[in-house]
């Protein structure tokens, strides 16, 4: 397959770029610092200067061509303020969506948040609660396009070792959940597209990522689009 990752240089993207790599897919990571190609070519993914805040669909769309799925990856990150939860974590994602529409790629595999889909506590921060309504309104759109999308939704993310062990469900993740064990579950979502249409709450769990990724696709256990 060739995936093209959009943030390519995240943490997550990173993890999953030298998975997809790794079992002989070919990848693109969309990045916006030029500094930031050498460490994809490392992770063996191609990578292509494309500021998702400063191109247009056209732009993205020529890029995606050939593709046989896109992944949003990307994020405003830490110390970013509330615009910015808006033009990256909402309207890129949009932008790729309206891209991966014109270049004909119909999966798309949407790295969101928990919380997501519902409204933030009373108790949030601004620019958390900013954040949240950017990957909810993010979400909506994706959902409502002509797309084989499915919206993964983590708990809290660590860096601790990957355990293998995941809890995918469409009740609201709780708990938290390693950034390797994240990346091990798109990549099996890639793979699997009976996931299409579903939204899916990640979590540490008792069940082995390929355990719980088929339960999903068999069992449709992920909330289905409205």
């Amino acid at each position: 397959m060739k995936i093209v990752i959009a943030g390519g240089h995240g943490q997550i993207a990173r993890r999953l770029g030298r998975l997809l790599t790794a079992r002989g897919d070919a990848v693109v990571g969309l990045i916006r610092n030029p500094a930031h190609g050498n460490d994809l070519s490392d992770d063996g993914m191609r990578p292509i200067v494309c500021d998702l805040e400063a191109v247009t669909s056209d732009d993205v769309a020529a890029v995606l061509v050939g593709a046989d799925a896109v992944v949003f990856a990307a994020g405003a990150g830490p110390g970013s303020g509330a615009a910015r939860k808006y033009t990256v974590d909402r309207q890129a994602a949009v932008l790729l969506a309206e891209a991966a529409l014109q270049a004909g790629v119909r999966r798309y595999v949407m790295i969101s948040t928990r919380g997501a889909g519902s409204p933030p506590p009373a108790h949030a921060d601004e620019v958390w609660a900013a954040y949240v309504h950017a990957k909810t309104a993010a979400d909506e759109h994706v959902m409502a396009q002509d797309l084989d999308w499915t919206i993964l939704r983590p708990a809290a993310l660590t860096d601790d070792p990957g355990t293998g062990a995941v809890r995918l469900t469409a009740e609201q993740s709780v708990g938290q959940v390693t950034r390797d064990d994240v990346a091990e579950v798109l990549a099996a979502l890639l793979v699997t597209p009976a996931t299409a249409g579903l939204v899916l709450e990640l979590a540490q769990g008792s069940e082995s990522v390929a355990e719980a990724v088929a339960h999903a696709a068999n069992n449709r256990t992920g909330q289905p689009c409205p």
